[in-house]
């Protein structure tokens, strides 16, 4: 476990197994840190994999700026963390906000350190509605319902967000401690972070930088997700990347890395073994 200055621009706490497996980047959801992966981390190691997982500037571990917050920077972050610790031949995994780091790092920084991305219940393509996007999921009276939730009284805001994130068909699939464990790390989260990054997942379109994305990409969605749907988002991102993979896991919900993830964890290696 180390901490590394991921750009000249912030410090960002990382996780890293270690050892000489190929490297696997973890990149989290919003609010939460690179804690929401624990699931995934022992048995992708024990597949032979280095696992790398960061916490987002603004969250968690890392250090909170005041400004940052939208994807050139984030992606610049990423960056960061490649290029600290010398990764090549990588699998990024973006989970939710997440796969926004993906498409845009691809869309920056080319494809040169990458064997292959996954987008899991990940935002990508577009997530607002409008008129020129009119499959986007998240219209805006939602988007504009969620921020003032957020700036009104965040406890009550993540208590709600983490039952949404964890349910499918509105029955909770995860147990309350790993809910309550979730609402600790969204807690963790600044709230110029918060609010910041929840502008920048709903309103950045990713259709552009997803048509630069060339190496084999896993898209990987539960298909009760009720926070990014997969109908206005991963099938999107399936049908735009040429050659993409989908794996759709019947009752899960958006938080299914923790609530299914055996079924995640399955697919993700079965596909990193490829």
């Amino acid at each position: 476990m180390s901490s590394v200055n991921a750009t000249p621009r912030v410090r960002l706490h990382i996780d890293d197994t270690g050892g000489d497996g190929r490297p696997v980047v973890l990149i989290h959801g919003w609010p939460l840190s690179a804690e929401s992966w624990k699931a995934q981390t022992g048995p992708l190691r024990d597949a032979g994999y280095r696992v790398v997982a960061y916490d987002r500037r603004g969250f968690g571990r890392s250090e909170k700026p005041p400004t940052g917050y939208e994807y050139d920077t984030l992606a610049a972050d990423l960056a960061g963390v490649l290029e600290d610790l010398d990764l090549r031949d990588v699998t990024l995994v973006g989970f939710s906000m997440g796969g926004g780091e993906v498409a845009r790092y691809i869309a920056n920084y080319g494809e040169d350190r990458l064997h292959s991305v996954v987008f899991a219940a990940a935002v990508p393509p577009y997530m607002l509605k409008t008129s020129d996007n009119p499959d986007g999921p998240l219209t805006e009276d939602k988007a504009k319902e969620m921020e003032d939730g957020l700036k009104q009284d965040r406890d009550t805001f993540f208590d709600g967000f983490t039952k949404d994130f964890f349910s499918a068909n509105s029955e909770l699939k995860v147990d309350e401690k790993t809910r309550q464990e979730a609402i600790a790390l969204c807690k963790q989260s600044d709230q110029t972070a918060a609010l910041g990054c929840m502008k920048a997942f709903g309103t950045t379109d990713f259709r552009q930088d997803l048509e630069k994305v060339t190496v084999p990409t896993l898209v990987l969605h539960g298909d009760s997700d009720g926070t990014v749907p997969y109908e206005g988002s991963g099938k999107r991102t399936h049908a735009a990347i040429a050659g993409s993979e989908a794996v759709v896991v019947p009752d899960a919900p958006h938080g299914f890395n923790a609530s299914h993830a055996d079924a995640f964890n399955r697919a993700l290696i079965a596909f990193l073994q490829k």
